[in-house]
């Protein structure tokens, strides 16, 4: 892996501009923002994804959150999800804290690299398919860099559907039918990372319970031990 390599996706990544509506959408919200964040400069530009380049678990999210990664720059970082997620990987042993409010407030990720499908955040958290389609080439070049990646868990089901075209697209055949999203679902196939799918941690699942801190917790240790290859997930 070269980190050099690596520099370079992140500016061809900051640098896009491939997707009006996106464009159109981030940058005004960047200028409006929230109150709460008025005296804040937001970053307001596409999102790279960040954590440790020796990483064996690659974690996969839908966008970037309107007031938190768009103000942060930072995948995950400065809203909810991300505070759960956080958490969930420092009792895990992927992260060194517990929180993160902003990029170079000290976290860092061991074994572990966090990504998007779709680095641009979306009116109402909703990317399109051609918008999903033109993002894709990014996380399929990060996933060639991050050498060591053996397990990817999938951050919801618009994360899982990804995945899957990020194997198809790196000349992996998916099995047919495509496996269908579920938390806790592996699907393991010959010469690809493992994918693992978990609900993801926005407020609609984590303040109705449909997930809960400890079904994440389940999902990071399985992703170790499949990392570790102690224990390889189911072939099909």
């Amino acid at each position: 892996m070269s980190a050099g390599a690596l520099g370079e996706l992140e500016a061809q990544i900051v640098g896009c501009r491939a997707c009006p509506r996106l464009v159109a959408w981030r940058e005004l919200v960047a200028r409006e923002k929230r109150a709460a964040f008025a005296g804040e400069t937001y970053w307001g530009r596409p999102i790279p994804g960040f954590g440790d380049p020796a990483a064996r678990l690659l974690l996969l999210g839908l966008a970037p959150a309107a007031h938190g990664a768009n103000r942060t720059g930072r995948v995950f970082t400065g809203d909810r999800s991300g505070d759960f997620l956080f958490a969930a990987l420092h009792r895990t042993g992927f992260a060194n804290q517990p929180t993160s409010v902003r990029a170079g407030d000290g976290l860092a990720l061991c074994d572990a690299w966090i990504t998007a499908a779709v680095r641009c955040a979306p009116p109402a958290n909703k990317p399109t398919p051609g918008e999903r389609d033109r993002c894709l080439p990014f996380v399929v070049r990060e996933l060639e860099l991050l050498e060591r990646v053996r397990v990817i868990v999938c951050l919801g089901a618009f994360a899982w559907d990804a995945a899957l075209r990020l194997l198809t697209a790196g000349g992996v055949d998916p099995p047919r039918p495509r496996p269908r999203f579920g938390h806790g679902v592996e699907v393991a196939l010959d010469g690809a990372p493992v994918l693992v799918g978990s609900f993801h941690p926005s407020q609609q699942n984590t303040f109705t319970g449909r997930l809960t801190p400890d079904m994440l917790d389940a999902v990071l240790a399985r992703a170790r031990t499949l990392a570790d290859g102690s224990l390889p997930g189911e072939r099909v």
